[in-house]
Formats: C-alpha cells, structure tokens, sequence
C-alpha cells in the first residue's frame, strides 16, 4: 500500500513542509521510508541515522508529535498517514537534522565516568561489584544519547542552560556505582538553579524515553542526595 509521509523541512533560512508518496509492507520502518525517499524521490532531504538497530540513537525524529526512534518505529503501525519532523527544543540544521553540540557538552560536564583516587592505570585494579550493586544503577546505563527526552522536556524548553533528564541522569547512574568515588563533585555540578532545582517533574521524559529507562527518578534521587548533602551542610 502507499504511505503519506509528510515531513517538516528546512532549508537554513525557512520551514516548510512537503509529502511523499512511498510504498510500503509490513515491518518497514519509518527509517526505511526516509531512505526510500532519499534514494528514490529527493536526494536532497537530510536526516541522520546509523545503526538501524535503536541502539545509537542517531534517528529520533517526531512522528505524528511524538517523538521515537525512526529505526524501530514500523510505518504500518502508526497509519497511513505520517507527520514527520525534528526534535523539539533543539536548533535546526537542515530538514530533520538538529544540533546536538550543546547537548554533548552538558553530558560531558558531569563527568560521565568513574572518578577515584586509586586511578593508576599503570597496574589496573579488578574491581568487583555484587548482583546488587550493579542493578542499582544498571538500567541507567542503557541510555543511547538520543536526546528524545530532552526534547520534551519544559524545563529545556524555557532555559538554554538547563543541563537536562539526559545528564542528570548520566550523573546519577555514576553517583549509584559502588566503583565510584565522585559523588560530591557530581553533586556539585548539578545542584545549580540549571540542574535538578530547574525539574518541573512533568516526568515526560520517562513517558517518551525509547529504552524505558526512567530518567525522572533519576532525576529526584538526585534531588532527594542533593537534599541530604544541603541538611548536612548546615549541621557540620
């Protein structure tokens, strides 16, 4: 059957929206269908993917206002009809692709790695972890960058400086390894008016999140630390 792929597109200087005509069968993706186009239709149109496998998150788009991975999101099981455009609260480049420098940069600000005072790496150390203390923060880690849930987010929405469910939760997933020894510095970078303070608790982030990883909780347990350390504070 034939699909209408309406898509938001932009030329870097005005918006504006085309349809496609695609034939389809069943399990094709909507990624698919942007390849079908680009490769049959209108070289010209720009979207970004890899993986094809929901893992790099490269392809997020918004379809029919929602947005998903493109890979994983089969045409037939959204309509006949798909409205497709770029992530919210991100800047335009062209067509469907969007800046994401400034959101790599503020995942990198709160130092997404294992920071201790033993980090000679010269003689490396095994480290062991329990069952337990690897399912504490293991759902974190499965977060693929895609920025979906930055993208809903009325809390970027409204502050540019605003770190984000992404790198909050990058944080936390960090603060909850019993490897690591930088609670109080990550503490530190997200307790600012951009950090967990600015969360509204919409919680979209979580409804959206592909990989159903729940980055409002991670979000208020850092809120709920955050908290502690300031009562502490007072008392010392």
């Amino acid at each position: 059957m034939d699909v209408e792929f309406k898509i938001k597109r932009f030329d870097g200087e005005k918006s504006y929206w085309q349809t496609f005509n695609i034939p389809v069968k069943k399990g094709m993706t909507v990624l698919e269908g942007l390849y079908y186009i680009k490769e049959n239709l209108d070289g010209s149109l720009a979207f970004r993917a890899s993986c094809r496998m929901a893992i790099c998150g490269s392809c997020a788009v918004k379809i029919n206002g929602k947005p998903r991975l493109a890979c994983e999101t089969q045409i037939l099981e959204i309509g006949n009809k798909l409205e497709i455009e770029p992530l919210d609260n991100f800047r335009v480049i062209k067509d469907l692709v969007t800046d994401f420098e400034g959101f790599f940069a503020k995942h990198e600000s709160v130092k997404p790695y294992l920071i201790r005072k033993d980090d000679n790496y010269e003689e490396p150390v095994e480290l062991i972890q329990s069952p337990k203390e690897l399912y504490a923060y293991y759902d974190f880690t499965l977060c693929v960058k895609c920025g979906i849930c930055y993208s809903v987010c009325p809390a970027a929405a409204t502050r540019d400086d605003y770190l984000g469910p992404a790198a909050i939760t990058a944080a936390y997933r960090f603060n909850a390894d019993s490897r690591d020894e930088g609670e109080k510095t990550r503490l530190a970078l997200v307790c600012g008016d951009n950090g967990v303070w600015r969360c509204h608790f919409a919680a979209e982030c979580s409804e959206v999140c592909p990989k159903q990883i729940d980055p409002a909780k991670a979000v208020q347990k850092m809120r709920f630390k955050a908290a502690i350390e300031a009562i502490k504070s007072i008392f010392r």
